[in-house]
């Protein structure tokens, strides 16, 4: 029970810390964009905080499916 615990906090930890330095990254970016959901669309966004942010959201989804699809075996 402990190791999905250690596993869930580490990537929480590591995707946070990326999250961070994406800020810091992102401040001097001038290329800005906008996302469109089906009803409204976002304010201008720069354009690698909305990739960053995709693809850490996906890492921490991913993760914890991968954790529950590895407990249940």
């Amino acid at each position: 029970m402990i190791i999905p615990l250690k596993k869930i906090f580490f990537n929480i930890t590591f995707n946070s810390c990326l999250f961070f330095l994406l800020i810091i990254s992102i401040q001097n970016s001038s290329n800005k964009g906008k996302v469109n959901f089906l009803i409204n669309e976002t304010i201008e966004l720069p354009i690698s905080f909305i990739i960053g942010s995709s693809f850490i959201s996906g890492s921490i989804i991913g993760s914890l499916f991968f954790n529950k699809f590895q407990s249940q075996t």
